[in-house]
Order: structure tokens, then sequence, then C-alpha cells
């Protein structure tokens, strides 16, 4: 058994605490750990109560991470574990993190799944299909994919779509602008039938819209 020697804060963006025992051995702990377990001068400490210092500052620290991954926006699980393996932190910490986040209502998998869908309908809209894969891509459960994705409506999204790319395409040719927004929406995922139906719908507007334009002007 190890008595603690000394308790000295360690300079760094994580607030760490170094632990000295008299045997010479030293631990650097999280100082939110260090609070927690309650640490001070002349505490004795058994090699088992050192392994599970070791073991509560590693999930905190995992948990930690976690927590800053999901600063930078929502994540779903498969994400996460993932970008916290790469961090070097082991199975069991990684799932008590997350079962942790799951109680605090900081993960869930069908609130991000609708952020994605909610996060492309506004900004980048784009097929059911292309949401489904990226869904998967995420690593999410089936059913919630397919939950979400059917709130989608691609008869809307490709004209959204195409009403935003519409601006940016010269009004001269049909055919050229056809191609154009065509090949477009088909990045974007949808079908040829929706494709087709959009790109005239939009021409159409724009034209119209253009020659009232015109108009106004030589009347001015």
């Amino acid at each position: 058994m190890s008595k603690i020697t000394g308790l000295k804060a360690i300079k760094g963006r994580e607030k760490r605490i170094e632990v000295s025992l008299d045997s010479g051995l030293t631990v650097e702990l999280l100082a939110g750990v260090a609070l927690e377990e309650g640490l001070r001068v002349g505490q004795p400490v058994t090699d088992a109560g050192l392994v599970s210092l070791a073991a509560h500052d590693r999930f905190q620290r995992c948990l930690n991470a976690a927590v800053r991954f999901l600063g930078y926006r929502p994540r779903s699980e498969a994400d996460l574990k993932q970008r916290l393996r790469k961090h070097g932190f082991d199975t069991d910490c990684i799932e008590k993190a997350l079962a942790r986040l799951r109680e605090r209502g900081l993960i869930d998998d069908t609130e991000f799944a609708r952020f994605w869908k909610d996060n492309r309908n506004t900004f980048r809209p784009r097929s059911r299909r292309l949401v489904r894969l990226e869904l998967q891509r995420q690593g999410l459960d089936r059913d919630i994919i397919e939950q979400i994705t059917s709130e989608i409506d691609d008869g809307d999204a490709a004209y959204r779509a195409a009403l935003a790319r519409a601006k940016r395409l010269p009004l001269t040719d049909f055919q050229g602008f056809r191609r154009q927004l065509g090949q477009y929406l088909l990045r974007r995922g949808f079908g040829w039938d929706i494709i087709e139906t959009t790109v005239t719908r939009v021409w159409q507007e724009k034209t119209e819209e253009n020659n009232i334009q015109k108009n106004v002007k030589i009347k001015a």
C-alpha cells in the first residue's frame, strides 16, 4: 500500500493533477477525477485503488472527448465510436461513455437522423435516395433511416434545388439549360422523371419572370 505525498496542478489545456506517492511513483489524473475521488495528502492508496483511479480517469477523458466532438455538431453513435477509437480509447470505455451520453440526452440516433435530413432539406436539397445513402454511411439503423427519409418529398426537394441552381444559369437556350440543370439534379440523386418535370417547370417560370422584367424596363 502506498500513501499520497503530494498533489500538484499541471499546466495545460486540460486541468490535471500530478499525484505523488511515497513509493516514488507519480500518477497524472484529471483534476475533476481527483476531486470526485476526494484525494488528499496522507491518504493511503492500494494497488487496486490505483487501478480504479486509472480506469476512472480513462473514462472521464473518453467522455470529455466525446462531448468535444458533439460540440462541433450532432453526431451518430457510430461516428462517435469511430472517432473515439482513433483517439486510442478502448471499447469498454467507449461504451460506458456513450451510455452516459444517452442518459443525458446528448446522443440520439433518431434525432441525429432528423437533424441531418432537415439540414440537407433546408440548405442543400437532395433526393430521398441520396439522403438514405448518407445516413447509412453514418452507421444508422435501417429502421431509423426509413422512418426519417420517408418524410422527404422528392418533387419538392428537386424543385427547390433547381430554383437555387437556375439563378446561375443562362436562359438563352432551353437545351443547354436542360442539360446543365438536369446533370445538377442527377448528382443530387433525383430520377429522370422528376428531373424532366422540374427542369421544364423551372424553365417556364424563369423565362416568364424574365419576360415580365423586360416588359417593365421597356415601359419605364
